[in-house]
């Protein structure tokens, strides 16, 4: 595997293709969360041989959000979060990896952090 290693404007430039998806992947997030708590009683029963509609729904909602993330990742970047929506692309500071670092409703890429270091560990771009 090979890594792209983006500039913070080539990170911004791809914010307009990978938003629609992240947002795509949160919104089937939650209703994956919501029709699993529907079935719940059912999933939870390893007596049950349980099948039909509501659980084929899931198994698709669980493929589609399977595909999104592998088409965010194919433009390089790291999905970090489906929770929140977190995206990191790889970069360069100062000569170090890092993660630029990225979330959902962000208008812009602002941050990076160390690659040891998560979201709580961002630190604002110089400008």
């Amino acid at each position: 595997m090979t890594i792209h290693y983006f500039t913070v404007e080539e990170a911004n430039d791809l914010l307009p293709l990978i938003e629609p998806l992240v947002g795509d992947l949160l919104a089937r997030r939650a209703r994956v969360v919501y029709q699993r708590q529907a079935l719940a009683p059912l999933l939870d029963d390893l007596r049950v041989d349980i099948g039909g509609t509501a659980v084929s729904e899931l198994t698709v909602e669980f493929e589609k959000i399977e595909l999104l993330m592998r088409e965010i990742q194919a433009y390089g970047c790291v999905v970090k979060s489906i929770n929140v929506g977190l995206i990191d692309f790889w970069s360069k500071v100062d000569g170090d990896d890092v993660f630029l670092c990225w979330r959902y409703g962000e208008d812009r890429v602002d941050y990076y952090h160390p690659l040891h270091e998560g979201y709580n560990g961002r630190l604002r771009i110089k400008k």
